[in-house]
């Protein structure tokens, strides 16, 4: 795709300074601008890169001052960097904006399926599934039977999608997710062996939810799993069965969340945190990355640590932790003169 400077500058509310007529098809960071591509600029600490960048089109604010000639045409805008966010937008929706259904691909009989839709080849959708307007579904997606997708979600490809799971609208659901699989739920028999028992409830995801790519959602052993409006999770996520992620919340990377926890709204949990189950978690929780939670935590606390504690204490622990040896040889040696003196007047 290609687009001239002036058709930047009218979707921007720019000014163009230079060739209107100038194309690009490709975005770069400044310092790495070639011919064709279009950069931006926003940081004052960049603006030498502006007079040695290839690139073909750059935007700038509106205060912007040249010191001297160059021959990258320039759109001025109001906020280099809200513009260039916007224009990243708008690129993704007109790069991803598919439509149709490619060869081969399957819909049972039964089921529903909006208008402007896109089916990628090999995607699958089974018995009694009701599927909004708007949706896109990749290639190679399985969506199991009697699922319910709404209005304006995005499956990216290689997504996998268990039977009665339900998805509100404007979701987004990255590649190689897995959504409704079995909760671990196990019993010993009388020989000890372990048997796996039936997890026949389901998942439920409400509107505006990103759920990053090869994350885990297990469905419910009873009632739902519940993901609330505008929960934010990123890749590589395991939320087992019968958890609760309340609205608004945000979850880096690796974390696990174990069975029928109830994590409160608006929280912020970062990388590698472990969450026992069965808890209860409050609103507007920060969780620092690789802490372990092992007990229920209420409203706003700021947490760190295995088992996780507040995250001023732990900070002023660890300080202690890490002169841990100079401490101890103190001790030593406070011991050995005590230990003299006491020699020295028995």
């Amino acid at each position: 795709m290609k687009f001239t400077a002036q058709q930047i500058a009218d979707i921007l509310e720019g000014k163009v300074v230079g060739n209107p007529d100038e194309e690009v098809s490709k975005l770069s960071k400044i310092e790495e601008g070639e011919k064709g591509s279009l950069t931006f600029l926003s940081n004052p600490k960049y603006n030498p890169y502006l007079y040695t960048t290839n690139a073909s089109i750059a935007i700038v604010n509106d205060d912007f001052l040249l010191e001297k000639e160059i021959s990258t045409t320039l759109i001025k805008v109001e906020n280099a960097y809200k513009s260039f966010s916007k224009l990243l937008e708008f690129y993704n929706e007109v790069k991803n904006n598919k439509t149709g259904r490619e060869a081969p691909h399957f819909i049972a009989d039964s089921a529903k399926v909006g208008t402007n839709e896109y089916l990628g080849a090999f995607s699958y959708i089974g018995e009694n599934v009701t599927i909004g307007n708007n949706v896109k579904i990749y290639p190679n997606c399985y969506i199991g039977d009697n699922t319910t997708i709404g209005d304006d979600c995005v499956i990216f490809a290689g997504v996998k999608i268990y039977s009665e799971t339900q998805i509100g609208k404007h979701c987004k659901i990255h590649s190689g997710c897995i959504i409704g699989s079995d909760g671990f739920g196990f019993a010993p028999n009388e020989k000890g062996e372990f048997k796996a028992i039936p997890q026949i409830g389901n998942v439920i995801i409400e509107d505006h939810v990103d759920i990053g790519s090869g994350s885990t959602i297990d469905r419910a052993t009873l009632g739902s799993t519940i993901i609330r409006k505008g929960v934010k999770l990123d890749n590589q996520i395991q939320i087992a069965h019968n958890v609760e992620i309340g609205k608004n919340t945000v979850i880096a990377a690796l974390t696990g969340v174990a069975g029928s926890t109830k994590i409160g709204e608006n929280c912020m949990i970062g990388g590698q945190v472990g969450i026992a189950g069965h808890l209860i978690l409050g609103n507007n929780l920060q969780i620092q990355a690789q802490s372990g939670i092992s007990k229920n935590l209420k409203d706003g606390l700021k947490v760190q640590g295995t088992p996780a504690f507040n995250y001023g204490d732990y900070f002023k622990a660890y300080v202690h932790f890490k002169n841990l040896p100079t401490v101890v040889e103190s001790v030593n040696k406070i011991e050995k003169r005590l230990n003299t003196l006491s020699e020295k007047y028995e």
